[in-house]
């Protein structure tokens, strides 16, 4: 269940607009909400004053966009590094999901270039929803989620089928890519969805929910893939489970694999043509 929110705003409206369609779903629509805006350090007073200024503006039009009661919003100003404060302010509010947008960079990119959204992911066990700059954000109807039979795919499945399952107009997308070629083509795997082992429990489960629903089997390298077929279904949301790997006494480490982009997790939100949902799931 998804209770509160926190919103990371920086003056472009893509996170404030994501959040207005998921209040389509009506769990969401009894959610605290914390809109956030980071101000960082200036070289003088001076600016530091007109960006304090500038980002209270930015805050009071997010504030006023989103599509619910004030009583349930609380706007934050701060001032820091905002890869920290947006860590800092999640764990405070004990945020259930974190919204934010993305610049999309890839691999060494995201290092070079101080990409706060890559490195939340890497330090946050939140999930976290990524809107990339260049994303048209859409109703909520087609959800596609990445199965694989793990328990963080599992994890993220039920939270998928929580927002379908009372949207009107829902259909969930379950997508299993077979890294295993075996001497089969695309097609095979195509045709025969319905029967893919790994896609079985979560059929069964929409069914049971009374979900309307497609499924996908396909082969290759799971990340390009998941990002075609989320183009070619036209997914308004693509939603990953995403384990941390990390042992706690690397939390304050970067992941470097992730940050090159070997992860599955780290090249969908790169290459995907709709807005991300990283869910996660703590390692024991």
């Amino acid at each position: 269940m998804i209770n509160k929110i926190l919103v990371a705003v920086a003056g472009r409206g893509l996170c404030e607009e994501m959040l207005n369609m998921l209040l389509d779903i009506p769990s969401f629509q009894q959610a605290s909400v914390t809109v956030l805006h980071v101000v960082s350090p200036q070289v003088s007073s001076d600016t530091m004053s007109e960006k304090l200024e500038e980002g209270g503006k930015i805050l009071a039009e997010a504030v006023k966009s989103i599509h619910l009661d004030s009583k349930q919003i609380t706007p934050q100003l701060k001032q820091g590094d905002p890869k920290d404060i947006v860590c800092q302010v999640a764990d405070e509010e004990d945020a259930d999901l974190i919204i934010m947008g993305s610049r999309g960079l890839g691999r060494i990119q995201a290092i070079l270039e101080n990409s706060v959204s890559q490195y939340v992911f890497q330090l946050t066990s939140r999930p976290m929803l990524l809107v990339k700059d260049d994303t048209y954000v859409k109703k909520l109807r087609k959800i596609m989620v990445a199965v694989d039979g793990s328990e963080s795919s599992k994890q993220c499945l039920q939270l998928a089928i929580s927002f379908a399952k009372d949207l009107p107009g829902a259909q969930l997308i379950l997508v299993h890519i077979n890294k295993d070629l075996s001497g089969k083509s695309s097609e095979d795997f195509s045709m025969n969805a319905e029967r893919d082992p790994i896609l079985a429990p979560a059929i069964e489960e929409a069914k049971r929910m009374g979900i309307s629903y497609r499924c996908v089997s396909g082969i290759g390298k799971p990340g390009p893939e998941l990002c075609r077929v989320a183009e070619e279904a036209n997914a308004d949301l693509l939603m990953l489970g995403s384990p941390d790997r990390r042992p706690n006494v690397a939390k304050s480490f970067i992941d470097l694999d992730r940050l090159l982009g070997a992860s599955l997790s780290d090249y969908v939100r790169v290459y995907a043509s709709c807005p991300v949902l990283l869910t996660r799931t703590t390692s024991a």
